[in-house]
């Protein structure tokens, strides 16, 4: 016995490869009068909810960046209550005093040491960077000042009258 099938209760519309066939998808989509007032209702909820929602989580931002400063705040505060209280300390004030004021007590002899660097931070002699050019040992700043100062105090020498004039 062959099997048969029962013809398409529709009739089939292939279209080539690649290509859609609009007309049989739409008709296919049902829509009640329940189903617009439902997708109308669906459109203006997101019509009221999306600003809401884009102002809570603009306030939700605001509210964690305000928190993070007054994080950094206590942390300010909480460092000056230490140094307010390191500055009840008398030998604190000592100390103080003599590191930034240079305050000695009497008696004792105070030795400033200038050109305190490590060796490796202090600056090495460079080699010229070609034969055309080569970095002056001279500061122009210095010499300019002093070509300055000279031309000031030089003194003016008038030229003799001649006879006759």
């Amino acid at each position: 016995m062959a099997k048969t099938t029962a013809p398409p209760s529709r009739p089939s519309r292939r279209t080539p490869r690649g290509q859609v066939d609009v007309r049989g998808w739409l008709g296919g989509i049902r829509l009640s009068g329940f189903m617009m007032i439902m997708m109308g209702l669906v459109v203006l909820a997101a019509f009221v909810l999306v600003p809401t929602i884009g102002t809570y989580l603009d306030q939700r931002q605001q509210i964690a960046a305000l928190e993070r400063s007054v994080e950094v705040s206590r942390d300010d505060v909480a460092d000056l209550e230490r140094q307010r209280d390191r500055w009840t300390d008398p030998a604190y004030i000592t100390t103080q005093a003599r590191e930034r004021l240079y305050y000695v007590r009497p008696g004792e002899v105070v030795y400033l040491v200038d050109n305190d660097l490590p060796v490796e931070r202090l600056p090495q002699e460079q080699a010229p960077v070609s034969d055309e050019i080569a970095q002056t040992k001279s500061d122009w700043m210095v010499g300019l000042v002093r070509s300055v100062v000279q031309s000031g105090l030089a003194q003016t020498v008038k030229e003799p009258l001649r006879s006759g004039q």
